[in-house]
């Protein structure tokens, strides 16, 4: 079946359900409350010298924070109004010492343009797996730089949300001498910023790929479900990024048949 032929058969979000669009008002209070719960239960531990738990916690935060909870932020997909959807990417991403704006930025300019080269996102997808690892470390400085000189209208966002995390990282450091608290906090968010381009660029896409039905990847399997908790469906995303994420798995589900009839192979667990 050919790209044109493909991009036609697509199904509508119309006949897959459009309750696949909404949430309750019980998963958008956890959502949103998620975050800051995690980061609370880091200083909350640390201060108490529970160091596993506050490692924990921060590992929770980081898997919330910018493949799920700012990443529904990102597309609007919670159902706020726009001020309100911009102040919590604003603050969602900055205890995560990162610019949610400049995020959200390159994250749509990466659904417009993949799989072109321009697309700064993706572009340990066209890396080998050294490369995509030791990209991570320059991977936030990078779409930071690059959303202020493409900043589609969100200048002022990203420019605050710099001098913001900037401002936590240099706290941290003047307060070593009164507690590394802070300091062991701005490590382990950084740390954890560092296998973003692997996980999300990576992993799920394929440049090659004939057309947007195989530039993506399909997983499919109990296990990774487990591992990925129900967010391995990048394909799926990328067919409708309206979809919160909470509903990946119903869309998942909905659109096997599509995935059958067009013969599209998945990346299978053993269980």
């Amino acid at each position: 079946m050919n790209q044109s032929v493909i991009s036609k058969s697509i199904p509508r979000i119309s006949e897959l359900g459009t309750d696949l669009l909404q949430l309750t008002g019980c998963q958008r209070r956890r959502a949103l409350s998620s975050p800051f719960l995690a980061c609370a239960a880091y200083w909350i531990c640390a201060c108490q010298g529970y160091w596993v738990l506050a490692v924990l916690s921060l590992m929770v935060m980081s898997f919330l924070t910018y493949g799920s909870v700012s990443h529904d932020l990102v597309h609007q997909n919670l159902g706020l109004k726009r001020k309100t959807n911009d102040l919590f990417l604003m603050l969602i991403e900055a205890i995560s010492l990162r610019s949610g704006h400049a995020y959200q930025v390159v994250h749509l300019y990466h659904h417009a343009r993949f799989p072109h080269d321009d697309d700064i996102e993706a572009g340990a997808s066209r890396m080998s797996l050294v490369g995509a690892l030791c990209e991570g470390f320059l991977f936030q400085p990078r779409i930071y730089l690059w959303a202020l000189r493409h900043p589609r209208g969100r200048l002022n966002w990203i420019i605050v949300e710099g001098v913001l995390v900037g401002s936590i990282i240099v706290a941290a450091f003047l307060l070593i001498p009164v507690t590394i608290v802070p300091l062991v906090y701005v490590c382990l968010m950084i740390a954890g910023s560092w296998i973003i381009p692997l996980i999300t660029a990576y992993i799920p896409h394929n440049p090659q790929g004939q057309d947007a039905a195989h530039q993506t990847r399909l997983f499919r399997g109990t296990l990774f479900r487990l591992i990925a908790f129900d967010h391995l469906y990048h394909l799926e995303h990328h067919l409708y990024p309206n979809v919160p994420h909470q509903n990946w798995h119903r869309l998942a589900q909905r659109l096997d048949p599509w995935f059958k009839q067009i013969g599209l192979k998945s990346i299978r667990s053993w269980f």
